[in-house]
């Protein structure tokens, strides 16, 4: 990864609602092509951080830059594709209207649209419901429909806030999978989760907590300067606990 430029860089960037601290002078560059994942329990800033990235939030102090741009940035919405923690859908609509909608956004039209729908669809495995109303999705449906959106218009950089919550441990090795193809095509892709077994998917790691950064590296490197078994050892010590022998 030595000879790949860096898509996103953030410099000492903190955020704060009212009196409370919740990203504290973070650094870090994302290099083009990786599967880059925050770590963190609820409440780490992981939340924060990735929606200033995506430019639906601004940092109290320091700058984003994204693909060469500082964040927020218009230019980019084409280029970005981010999925919330919550599904943004409309319920009263069906799959299909939903998708057609923000395809418009992203200003997809006739044969072009009507390609990229059905590609996500097979993507998430939800080709069959195409036609159903959202409203009866299941939570797990609901978070496919959502990954199946921010992949419409194959952006360069996929950030995604905790996208397998919720969903079945067979499914979300699918998902995964899928992550890893649009990886190979040359997507980046960024993506947070408290999942131990995830983190270990990804190429790099940044352990959150308490709104700081408290270590970057691959999996294996982040055990190996811990002498841990588990990203979940490693994340302890890191976080100053002691884990028993």
């Amino acid at each position: 990864m030595s000879n790949q430029a860096a898509c996103v860089s953030i410099q000492n960037v903190s955020k704060k609602f009212g009196k409370h601290q919740v990203l504290m002078g973070i650094n870090l560059e994302i290099m083009e092509g990786e599967i880059f994942g925050l770590l963190g329990p609820s409440g780490a800033g992981k939340t924060t951080l990735v929606k200033e990235l995506a430019g639906f939030d601004t940092p109290t102090s320091g700058e984003n830059y994204v693909l060469q741009e500082k964040m927020p940035s218009l230019q980019l919405i084409n280029r970005i594709g981010y999925m919330a923690q919550s599904d943004a859908l409309y319920e009263d609509l069906s799959a299909k209207e939903n998708l057609q909608f923000f395809a418009s956004l992203y200003g997809l039209k006739g044969k072009q649209q009507k390609q990229r729908i059905d590609d996500v669809m097979e993507m998430v495995n939800l080709s069959a419901h195409l036609h159903k109303l959202v409203s009866d999705f299941s939570g797990g449906m609901k978070r496919r429909l959502s990954l199946a959106i921010a992949l419409l218009h194959e952006p360069e950089i996929l950030i995604l806030d905790e996208p397998t919550v919720g969903i079945d441990p067979v499914l979300r090795k699918g998902i995964w999978d899928s992550f890893y193809e649009l990886n190979r095509k040359g997507t980046t892709i960024i993506v947070t989760t408290h999942v131990m077994d995830e983190a270990e998917k990804c190429d790099r790691l940044g352990l959150m907590r308490d709104g700081s950064l408290i270590a970057i590296g691959t999996p294996n490197e982040l055990k190996e300067n811990t002498n841990a078994n588990s990203i979940e050892e490693a994340f302890l010590v890191y976080g100053g606990v002691t884990v028993e022998d």
